[in-house]
Formats: C-alpha cells, sequence, structure tokens
C-alpha cells in the first residue's frame, strides 16, 4: 500500500437506535462522541437500522400499508375514469 493515501482506520462502536445492540469494530467512521470499551476508546456512530434489526435479517416481517395505497389508487383511478366517461357520453349526445 502506497503511505499516507488512505483514511484512518480506528475502533468504532456501532449504537443501534431501535433496539440499543451495540457492536465494536474498526472503520474510517467518526463521530464527537466517543466512548472507552475495555480499555479502548472507539468513535460511537449511532445508526436506525443494523443486521441486528433488520427485517430482512431477523426474519420478522413488517406489513407495509400497499393495500391501503393501491385501494386509494383505484378509488381515484375509477373516479377520473368515470368522469372521463361521463364528458364522452355528454358530447355524444349533443
Amino acid at each position: 500500500m502506497k503511505p499516507e493515501i488512505h483514511p484512518e482506520y480506528h475502533p468504532v462502536l456501532f449504537v443501534d437506535l431501535s433496539n440499543g445492540y451495540e457492536f465494536l469494530t474498526r472503520s474510517t467512521m467518526t463521530s464527537e462522541e466517543r466512548r472507552t470499551i475495555d480499555g479502548v476508546e472507539a468513535y460511537v456512530v449511532r445508526l436506525d437500522v443494523t443486521a441486528d434489526s433488520h427485517p430482512f435479517f431477523t426474519g420478522e416481517q413488517r406489513m407495509v400499508d400497499t393495500a391501503g395505497r393501491v385501494e386509494r389508487f383505484r378509488r381515484r383511478y375509477q373516479r377520473d375514469t368515470a368522469a372521463a366517461e361521463q364528458s364522452e357520453t355528454a358530447e355524444d349526445a349533443s
């Protein structure tokens, strides 16, 4: 490796905000907050989702309101279609 071209690599504590899971690893990420763990000072990086809380890795399905979105779309589309059909019928009558 060429010297002085790579970023600094140091201990980082990642904290999952959704469930409090913490894991210590090494990374180039930094933050203002630091914590000493087992005598090693590490940067603390807070994450919204990690492999410990993501539904894909946990096998836990979370239902998204797709049915409500589809129904809302269909209602809107039917209303627009009905209005268009009424205007066509009115044009044909005249």
